[in-house]
């Protein structure tokens, strides 16, 4: 039998999905517009419409994971994924590229949202959390890998080899749930919800404050990371003068500190419960919201840098803690839990991601604005609504 730990690892490389079909493509903007005769924005929107296909896509996963166990749904995003991955690569058109990104978001967000509720289904809080923090640390390495990767093959092999790796990846990730992975939700276990049930288990998840602060809370946070993604190619390559292959590297070096705080995290949560880890690192990632947009009148590239780091690495501490609460609080009802926080999260990331293309100005304050009033934002949200105040004082589980 297949040990859990490996389980947790096969999941962190299904949550991948995301972070490679968006960040492994960024260094290849420039390319693409001239291939696809197409300006700028048209290849942004292809990132944003990518971000809506996460959101709707997980909202129809709950009810089916919940209904007919998690093994059959995430095999059938595995392989929408892959088809859809291999579409991209034949098209000429633009406007058909930017649906098929859709529904390669749609089977992608399967691996995110299914690898959240097994994880549920193994753990429990604590240990949830725990391993989410793992998780994290395989699925970080997906956007500290991919751009690097993704301005060395452009740079060699054109953009659509960038696809034919994202091709790769998803067949052997099919492979391993295929043979690896089992089904952990028994039938006797599932729920064959009417559509009258599953709109009033949706309206039982909003009404439930334990369940929606911490959801509301995480999906502000992570806001900050897809506002990093779409503001910084114009940021560090046009404004301050860095190769593709450089982005790539700079890039990185952020999505570094991801890895950082979840291995941090992991040994944090043998002392002291996820509720007061994720107050802490919600008070740091305000701080360091706002201390990128004091960075930008100073011109330095360097403090940039230093305040995205400790700005996108406070999702480490914040990504997994705010979800194993969420999880827990949705009870039986984890399928459709998860595809709340998903959705949610990648609603933000649509709506921010909008906001900071349609707002550019020729400066870095469009994205340095949506990082710190995003994390503001989170932060008075968490303890304005007093969020697990009975237990925020416990130091062990």
């Amino acid at each position: 039998m297949t040990s859990s730990r490996f389980i947790v690892a096969i999941l962190g490389m299904l949550a991948a999905f995301a972070p490679l079909a968006t960040d492994m493509y960024l260094p290849a903007f420039g390319v693409m517009t001239d291939y696809f005769k197409a300006d700028d924005g048209a290849i942004e929107a292809s990132l944003s419409v990518f971000f809506l296909g996460m959101a709707i896509g997980q909202l129809a996963y709950g009810p089916l994971i919940d209904r007919y166990g998690r093994r059959g749904p995430l095999l059938a995003g595995i392989a929408l994924y892959a088809v859809s991955t291999l579409a991209c690569l034949l098209t000429t058109d633009v406007a058909v590229f930017t649906g098929l990104r859709f529904f390669q978001a749609v089977g992608g967000c399967a691996g995110m949202i299914i690898g959240r509720t097994i994880v549920s289904d193994l753990f429990d809080e604590k240990d949830s959390a725990r391993a989410l923090s793992l998780l994290m640390v395989v699925m970080t390495l997906a956007p500290i890998v991919a751009p690097i990767l993704g301005g060395v093959i452009v740079a060699y092999a054109g953009w659509q080899a960038i696809f034919v790796a994202m091709l790769g990846f998803g067949l052997v990730c099919g492979a391993l749930v295929w043979f690896l992975v089992p089904e952990t939700l028994p039938p006797a276990a599932r729920r064959r919800q009417t559509a009258g049930e599953i709109l009033a288990t949706w309206w039982a998840l909003l009404t439930n404050r334990r369940f929606m602060v911490p959801v509301a809370v995480g999906g502000l946070a992570q806001a900050c990371m897809f506002a990093f993604i779409t503001g910084s190619p114009f940021v560090f390559i046009t404004l301050h003068g860095a190769s593709a292959q450089t982005y790539g590297w700079l890039f990185g070096l952020i999505a570094a500190a991801l890895i950082v705080a979840a291995q941090i995290n992991r040994i944090a949560l043998g002392r002291r419960t996820a509720e007061v880890i994720l107050g802490w690192s919600l008070g740091l990632i305000a701080v360091a919201g706002i201390a990128t947009v004091a960075a930008v009148p100073t011109g330095s590239l360097v403090l940039l840098l230093a305040a995205l780091w400790f700005a996108i690495g406070a999702l480490g501490f914040i990504g997994a803690n705010a979800t194993a609460i969420a999880m827990t609080a949705a009870g039986r009802d984890a399928g459709t839990g998860s595809s709340f926080i998903g959705a949610l999260q990648f609603g933000f990331a649509f709506l921010i991601s909008s906001l900071v293309a349609a707002t550019q100005n020729g400066t870095a304050y469009p994205m340095t604005l949506a990082i710190g009033g995003c994390a503001v934002a989170a932060a008075l949200l968490w303890f304005a609504a007093g969020a697990g105040a009975g237990r925020a004082a416990a130091v062990r589980a």
